[in-house]
């Protein structure tokens, strides 16, 4: 029997696209796992399910983060590397800003304010200057970034900065960065440690943002008596108590982390334990799933969890209905004859 070696090219570029599909699988499933609980305290999300541990709505589906990510992951596809924010402000107005309202809702504050800084005919980066630039709406559409420049966290922060400048500013775009570089590095199969290392070193050490996932990572890595206490941990390591915003960017991207670094990057755990600590679970919860989807790819997402997400449904963004994460994931790696040549 002759013996037919695997094109080692050809083997890269399928880990790439599973780690690929692993990562947008991964957040949109985080996003819809989370989105029921999204804004809730961890005791109110016991007294209603217990501890969450699958879906608990009826028809989940992914929220703004997931359609943001298809808008900012269709973006990236057009212009890779030579992306700028001419690029990102235009596509702003072509698919969000200058269409009319009808069903948009437009997403959480910080795109909200950006839409009308676009409409009242300001340009970048003073569309980013409203109260919400800090938000966690960067971090949210940022693993598109790592997927494509994977292994090159650095070029990963690059990118998300520049489609950021556009709605982000000073904490909001950190927490990008953060996000992109962490995705980045678990692309290119590196372990937990790797990809914290990362998302560090791409935000100031002085930052807010850094401080947080710092503070949440060592929380997290602390021996506790169980679930329960560790996940007290994380959280009382960033969530600022009694402050009414769930998304700032520090304290999603730092639960985020938390959670990945509780779990040693196990997919399942990353996810339900950003789940269950609430603030902007469906954020944080992506975010978690992201990391942990390009850690180890898609087939580390449970099926009866990757099954659920299909198109998406176009009820943030109706420009991005029908769009299918995996199918952005593909156009981000190369095929087999790119990875060859």
């Amino acid at each position: 029997m002759e013996l037919i070696a695997s094109d080692p090219a050809s083997t890269a570029a399928a880990v790439l696209r599973d780690r690929a599909r692993g990562a947008l699988l991964g957040l949109a499933v985080g996003d819809a796992l989370g989105a029921p609980a999204e804004n809730m305290r961890p005791s109110e999300i016991r007294r209603r399910w217990g501890r969450i541990e699958g879906f608990v709505a009826e028809n989940p589906a992914g929220t703004d983060d997931t359609e943001y990510t298809i808008f900012s992951g269709l973006l990236l596809a057009r212009h890779g590397s030579a992306l700028t924010v001419a690029h990102v402000e235009k596509a702003w107005h072509h698919w969000l800003a200058d269409l009319d309202e009808g069903p948009f809702r437009g997403a959480g504050f910080s795109e909200r304010g950006t839409l009308e800084n676009l409409r009242r005919g300001l340009a970048a980066p003073i569309t980013a200057q409203h109260r919400h630039a800090w938000s966690d709406g960067l971090a949210m559409r940022a693993a598109p970034f790592g997927v494509f420049a994977a292994g090159r966290p650095d070029e990963a922060a690059r990118l998300v900065a520049v489609d950021g400048r556009v709605s982000h500013d000073g904490e909001g775009i950190y927490g990008g960065r953060a996000v992109a570089a962490g995705v980045a590095t678990a692309m290119a199969g590196a372990g937990p440690a790797a990809v914290i290392a990362a998302a560090l070193s791409v935000v100031p050490m002085d930052s807010w943002t850094s401080r947080s996932l710092r503070r949440a990572v060592v929380a997290a890595q602390r021996e506790h008596r169980d679930t329960l206490a560790m996940e007290r941990a994380v959280r009382s390591a960033v969530v600022i108590g009694g402050y009414p915003w769930t998304d700032l960017a520090p304290e999603a991207v730092g639960l985020a982390f938390g959670a990945f670094a509780a779990a040693r990057g196990d997919f399942r755990t990353s996810v339900l334990t950003a789940v269950n600590m609430g603030r902007d679970a469906d954020t944080t919860a992506a975010v978690a799933g992201a990391l942990a989807g390009a850690l180890s790819g898609a087939g580390a997402i449970p099926p009866e969890w990757s099954s659920v997400i299909g198109p998406v449904r176009g009820s943030c963004l109706p420009s991005m209905r029908g769009y299918h994460v995996l199918d952005i994931a593909d156009l981000l790696t190369p095929d087999d004859e790119e990875a060859t040549a």
